[in-house]
């Protein structure tokens, strides 16, 4: 004899089902902050204190492999690789996060300002937008960095161009979404202040919104600024970044290859950490956007 499962049984399945998803997607954004977590700790220490040794000592012969006074080897001038990545995972982390606070502020503006307003100020902003969206994304990076020159400033400037077009976007429609809703509305026709509105309306609830975009801008800023020091128009020897530590490992790669390995494993780890938290983030504020809104 066979039971037929009811709808009640099936919801039950489909409940238990959602939840072992969701406690294994914990898990996983859990081990995502805990590694980046540990990257970023081990190298603020590393860098102020100087455990690591230095960055310009020649510990060894060129393009030895790991010993006790360099754990990853050492370069093609003798130096040890650790301070250097240490050096370099700092570099990344640094300019990237700087560039991409300008840009989430920027952006934060202008999608608020096109959103809550619309009709002209919407036009220029989203028209922008466009033209900045329209070019790949390394191309206009690279075409920044050769105006401007290469180094720190042009790599900031760089990837502030290049995530502004897209979390503009994203901020202007979670703006006009929430400027529609009745407490917005009521607010303006009360009298309330527009700046007031911006502050105690509009911006805590694309909050999340914003935090969720900076989290991926921020994948792609290490990106970017990787690529661009590779190609020789970021950050410039004698400092060090995890893309020109790549770049200066590349033409060793068959007598130490772990002088690219190392950078290019702690850039893929940063990248990837950063977008499973941005996921993380993602499922968790979505849904309360639509039910806290206030």
């Amino acid at each position: 004899m066979t039971v037929t499962p009811t709808a009640t049984h099936r919801v039950r399945a489909a409940g238990d089902a959602t939840r072992i998803a969701w406690r294994r997607s914990d898990t996983v954004l859990r081990a995502a902050i805990v590694v980046l977590g540990l990257v970023v700790v081990i190298t603020v220490i590393a860098v102020l204190t100087g455990l690591a040794g230095s960055t310009t000592a020649t510990v060894g012969g060129r393009l030895e492999g790991p010993s006790a006074l360099a754990p990853f080897g050492t370069d093609n001038l003798g130096r040890s690789l650790l301070p250097r990545l240490f050096q370099g995972t700092t570099t990344t982390l640094v300019v990237s996060i700087v560039a991409v606070v300008c840009s989430a502020v920027v952006s934060t503006v202008l999608g608020m300002l096109a959103g809550y307003y619309g009709g002209a100020v919407n036009e220029v902003v989203m028209r922008v937008a466009d033209v900045l969206y329209a070019f790949p994304a390394l191309v206009l990076a690279i075409l920044v960095s050769a105006l401007l020159g290469p180094g720190r400033p042009a790599a900031i400037i760089s990837i502030v161009v290049i995530t502004i077009p897209l979390m503009t976007r994203v901020v202007r429609i979670a703006t006009r979404a929430v400027a529609e809703r009745d407490f917005v509305v009521s607010a303006r026709i009360s009298g309330v202040r527009t700046p007031v509105i911006f502050a105690r309306r509009l911006l805590p609830n694309i909050a999340g919104t914003i935090a969720v975009q900076a989290s991926y801008a921020l994948s792609v800023a290490i990106l970017v600024e990787g690529g661009l020091s590779f190609l020789g128009f970021g950050v410039q020897a004698p400092e060090a970044s995890l893309g020109l530590l790549i770049q200066q490992g590349m033409l060793y790669m068959t007598q130490a290859p772990q002088l690219v390995i190392v950078p290019g494993t702690v850039l893929v780890v940063s990248i990837l950490c950063i977008n499973i938290i941005g996921d993380g983030l993602r499922d968790r504020f979505e849904p309360r956007e639509t039910r806290s809104l206030r």
